[in-house]
């Protein structure tokens, strides 16, 4: 089975390389209106998923990304028709210049190929890998987990109508159709038919696709993001981009699991920020000194550092300066998303420079790790690796380029 979706995906990859602008668009605006006509089925489907998964006893973290509630699909339409309204980048000529000997070359971008995303939970990663990859001119196998199956059959099958209304081969998408574990083994030695895998998921799947693929992996491992108050901090600043960056979503990659502050500062600016935390039910783990400013601080492990809770928990440490506050994120951070807080303009610059991460933020929440944040529409993952993409991973960074050289009858010396 999943051979002959590879099969089908790779004749689907020519015709979709040439597909025009205007009909890429049209399917994504028939797929975002189909999802909104079907809302209640699609609510109808996810509560399935979130019946399962209550009796399998996933963690409120995962109940979390699973749920799909009207808010979430609005969102899900509106992530499609950002996409659609995005420069189709296909064929864009990146650079170009000619020769003394007269020849003219032009670096040209061109569609990654086929790709295999595979991903937990999340059903509005359907949508969103569906339409980067589609705008992006590469067909895509989709396998989404086996936790929120019917959700996203109901989401693909509004992605086909869209296809088919915009006269586009139905192969461009696809959904592996099985919960068997096998199919995503499958997927990573596919390489006759698989140009790259994407896995967005959870420590155990990502560490999987990376130790087991023959296919290049776009992968993130994992989000241990840290909010830094540094001693120029402004208190009501770090209190405000604090809590949003643990408690708006306490799921996502993006939540802070780690918050540093400067000694000089934390008496002063550590009181009211962990109480606004702990009031708001999250708990707290942290060194010596943030257990005397908050009696309901407990102590913090060597292993809470290297911990993505995905869940209301915040490790917490007083550090002695910038210098320890880089340290400690280069050492113990994942690469992901990392922010400073502060005033002072060229400790910014040193964190925005010597922070080895994906993203790094000065005096914004690390929540906005987002490509829809970062305009790119939607995104497929954030990608924590250095070759060919790094952050997160939009429409452009689905594409790759090809040199176009135009001559005269030149020939080499």
């Amino acid at each position: 089975m999943m051979r002959a979706m590879g099969a089908r995906a790779r004749q689907a990859a020519g015709p979709l390389s040439r597909a025009t602008a205007k009909a890429k668009k049209r399917a994504l605006e028939v797929s975002a209106s189909r999802v909104l006509a079907e809302a209640s089925s699609i609510l109808r489907a996810n509560a399935l998923d979130l019946a399962e998964a209550r009796g399998d006893k996933l963690s409120p973290a995962m109940i979390d990304r699973l749920m799909l509630d009207q808010k979430r699909i609005e969102s899900i339409a509106k992530g499609l028709r950002d996409v659609a309204a995005l420069p189709d980048p296909v064929g864009e000529v990146m650079s170009e210049w000619t020769r003394p000997n007269g020849m003219r070359i032009a670096r040209v971008r061109v569609p990654l190929g086929v790709v295999g995303v595979i991903y937990e939970s999340r059903p509005n990663v359907t949508a969103d890998a569906a339409a980067l990859c589609l705008m992006a001119g590469n067909p895509v196998i989709l396998r989404g987990g086996s936790e929120s199956l019917h959700s996203n059959r109901t989401l693909y099958d509004c992605l086909v109508e869209g296809l088919r209304d915009a006269g586009l081969p139905e192969a461009a998408i696809q959904l592996v159709p099985t919960r068997d574990r096998a199919a995503v083994g499958e997927i990573l030695t596919m390489v006759e038919f698989i140009d790259v895998v994407v896995p967005r998921g959870g420590r155990s799947l990502v560490e999987r696709v990376q130790r087991e693929s023959r296919v290049p992996v776009f992968a993130h491992l994992e989000g241990i993001c840290h909010t830094y108050i540094h001693a120029a901090a402004d208190k009501d600043m770090a209190r405000k981009v604090t809590m949003n960056a643990k408690m708006r979503r306490t799921g996502v990659c993006g939540a802070t699991e780690t918050l540093l502050c400067d000694r000089v500062v934390a008496e002063t600016h550590l009181p009211q920020i962990l109480d606004d935390l702990a009031r708001a039910g999250c708990e707290l783990r942290g060194d010596t000194t943030a257990q005397s400013i908050d009696k309901r601080v407990v102590p913090a492990s060597e292993q809470d550092w290297r911990t993505e809770y995905l869940d209301a928990i915040l490790s917490v440490r007083v550090v002695d300066g910038l210098d320890q506050a880089i340290e400690h994120i280069n050492t113990y951070g994942s690469h992901h998303t990392d922010c400073i807080v502060t005033a002072d303009a060229r400790a910014a610059e040193r964190f925005l420079a010597e922070v080895d991460s994906a993203i790094v933020l000065h005096n914004a929440s690390t929540q906005f790790a987002d490509g829809g944040e970062f305009g790119f529409g939607a995104e497929i993952g954030i990608s924590t690796g250095r070759l060919h993409a790094r952050g997160p991973v939009g429409v452009e960074q689905l594409t790759t380029y090809k040199y176009l050289v135009r001559g005269t009858g030149q020939v080499r010396p």
